[in-house]
Order: structure tokens, then C-alpha cells, then sequence
């Protein structure tokens, strides 16, 4: 029997926060939240500094208590129950590791305060040394670690208890970026076999998109848009969403109507067909072209693709994966990242661009 499949034998760990209020000083730092976590699932919250979203993890961790509202872990009401009650793992930017001990006494301190039976003690720590890696490094103390080492010990600490819930607050921002992406594998990987919830915290994107099933983007304490990462990239609510999640052209639009394959809208004397968030959306909006999505061609637009007006090349730079080509329209830039192997305009060829019908989406001009 592999004991890191039957570490987490339940399938509990859904949490709720439903209508939470939260004021500092009489200034509003989270209004009228409500997001719903699924059992098992690794769910983020995301967005600029001051968004709220520390805030919202702290309050689910019991470390701040909220002016109006409820969380809830698997329907039981946790709103006044003690941060060490509520039956969850905390792992902090700093990891606050207690520099006296060892990797194995870390990872077990938890367990011996809770005064756990020997033997059960002893078998949680082999399976958390195992989870994490750390088996080499089990006598060393947290000043002889690197800083993923020492994350993994957290990680570690964190899920030694067994908790429902595993939350997470920016663990790898102080961490160089080759780093972070290691790390942040890993952290999914121990994520999945442990089979626990996890909530984390996090202000990069990559990270998001990478380690998420659902994200929460977050804007002056309010939620913006929940949903799976490509939904919030592919599908945004409104500019703000469109704007923070990744690089857009913003070409003004008129909805003229909806239909079975999409919202038909004109951009200046063409048409297009786009995805909408709102089926109501106004009339007044603009249509949100990601890089990749816009099509540059000297010739006829290729089958599939609406056309959307006609412009200059500008720019054109080699990077790597992609070739990224700006062009002006009307004294607006537009960027297209363009495929390195294949056909790339030169500098002031006019070009005519394109989209594949119904890829592009109508966001609402003004934020809302």
C-alpha cells in the first residue's frame, strides 16, 4: 500500500465565504466577497497589491475576523473558531521555520504539541520526508537549506497535521524566477497526492495560470471574475479583467447582435464574431485580441478569420518562442505574436489583420 495515497482518505476540504465584509479604519477591505472552494481543488486568488486578496486568506485561516459574513469548512460555520481549531495548514512567505530545529523536528512540531502517539507521529514524518523529498536533508537545520529547500519543509509542516485545508500566502515571491517554477511544480504535485484543498496567494500571473484549476481575481476588495484559467483568459468580464490577465489588443466595437456562434459587433467598417460575457452587454465595447490570436497577412484573410481593419508593421522583434510584430493603426499600437519559423512582415508592409471568428471576446469599454 503506497502511504501517499492513502494520506488523504476523505474527500473533505470545501470552503465558502459568503458575503464577507471587512473595514480597516473605516476604509473598506473587502466588500461583498463570496467564493466557493471545491474539495480537492487547488484554487488562487489573484491581483494587484491591495486587492484584498491576503486579507480574504487570512480570514479564512481565522487570523482576522470579519465585520460581516461566513466562512464555512464542509458546512460547519468557522466564523468565530480559533485559527488552530479549524483544522488547517498555513505556509507563509517567510515559512517561519524554527531555525533550533531540524527538518524532521519542523516538520513534527506540530504533531508533538498536539501530544499525537509515538508511533503515529513517527509514520506521519516518513510520509511528509517521502511527500517532500527531504529524506537527505532530514538532519540538517533550516539555516544549512536553500529557500525551496526550506519551502518544502513548510510544505511539509503544514500538511504533517493532516488538515482539510492548505493555504498558502505568496511561498515563492521571494524566490528567483528559474526557482519559482521549480517550486511551484512541486507544489502542485504534493498538492495532488495529498489530495488536499488548497488556497494560495499570488500577485504572478505565470503562477496562476500554471498551478490553478480555478482562479479568483481580485480588484479593491471585491471579486472581479472566478473561473478556470483559460475561462478568465479566453472569456474576461470586463477591461479590467481583459487587461490584468496577460497582454490584448483593444479594438472599440458595436454589438449588433447575438447569435448560436457568438456576438456579432463592428469595428469600424468590418465585422466580427466574438465571445461575450453578458448576452446584455452594451452596445458600446471593445473587442480584445490577444498577441497570439491576431493574424497578420499581405494577401486574403485565411478561412475561418474575420477581418478586422488594415495596418502598418512598425516593429518587428525576434524572441525566442515567438516573433512579436507591432503595427499602427490610426496612431494606435496593436503587438501580434507571430510563429518564429514562419512568414514575418517586414518593417512598413502593410498588412491586413485578422482573427479566427468567434476567438476574440466583447468586454464593457468602461470598468465597472
Amino acid at each position: 500500500m503506497n502511504m501517499i495515497s492513502q494520506f488523504n482518505e476523505t474527500s473533505l476540504g470545501r470552503v465558502v465565504a459568503s458575503d464577507i465584509h471587512l473595514d480597516y479604519n473605516g476604509t473598506p477591505a473587502l466588500q461583498d466577497v463570496a467564493i466557493e472552494v471545491k474539495a480537492g481543488e487547488f484554487f488562487t486568488l489573484i491581483g494587484p497589491s491591495g486587492s484584498g486578496k491576503s486579507t480574504l486568506l487570512r480570514i479564512i485561516a481565522g487570523l482576522l475576523e470579519p465585520k460581516q459574513g461566513q466562512i464555512a469548512i464542509d458546512d460547519s460555520d468557522v466564523t468565530h473558531v480559533p485559527t488552530q481549531k479549524r483544522d488547517i495548514g498555513f505556509v507563509f512567505q517567510n515559512y517561519a521555520l524554527f531555525p533550533h530545529l531540524t527538518v524532521s523536528e519542523n516538520i513534527e512540531f506540530g504533531l508533538r504539541a498536539r501530544k499525537l502517539d509515538e508511533k503515529l507521529r513517527v509514520k506521519r514524518l516518513a510520509e511528509m520526508i517521502e511527500l517532500t523529498g527531504l529524506g537527505h536533508l532530514a538532519g540538517r537545520y533550516p539555516a544549512q537549506l536553500s529557500g525551496g529547500q526550506q519551502q518544502r519543509v513548510a510544505l511539509g509542516r503544514a500538511l504533517a497535521q493532516r488538515p482539510r485545508v492548505l493555504l498558502l500566502d505568496e511561498p515563492l515571491g521571494a524566490l528567483d524566477r528559474a526557482l519559482r517554477e521549480e517550486l511551484g511544480g512541486e507544489i502542485r504535485r504534493i498538492q495532488r497526492e495529498s489530495q488536499t484543498t488548497a488556497i494560495y496567494v499570488t500577485h504572478d500571473q505565470d503562477e496562476a495560470f500554471v498551478l490553478s484549476d480555478r482562479i479568483g481575481l481580485m480588484r479593491d476588495g471585491k471579486v472581479s471574475q472566478i473561473g478556470t484559467p483559460e475561462q478568465l483568459y479566453r472569456a474576461p468580464k470586463d477591461l479590467f479583467v481583459a487587461k490584468f490577465l496577460g497582454r490584448t489588443n483593444l479594438f472599440p466595437a458595436q454589438v449588433m447582435g447575438h447569435g448560436p456562434n457568438g456576438t456579432t459587433a463592428r469595428i469600424g467598417d468590418a465585422v466580427v464574431t466574438a465571445r461575450a460575457y453578458d448576452a446584455n452587454a452594451s452596445a458600446h465595447a471593445f473587442c480584445s485580441v490577444r498577441p497570439e490570436q491576431l493574424v497578420l497577412s499581405t494577401g486574403t484573410v485565411p478561412q475561418g478569420h474575420d477581418k478586422i481593419t488594415t495596418a502598418v508593421v512598425t516593429d518587428s522583434r525576434f524572441l525566442g518562442q515567438r516573433h512579436t510584430v507591432q503595427v499602427a493603426i490610426d496612431g494606435m499600437l496593436c503587438a501580434a505574436d507571430l510563429d518564429p519559423g514562419g512568414p514575418v512582415p517586414a518593417v512598413g508592409a502593410k498588412v491586413t489583420l485578422s482573427v479566427r471568428s468567434g476567438a476574440s471576446a466583447l468586454v464593457p469599454r468602461d470598468i465597472s
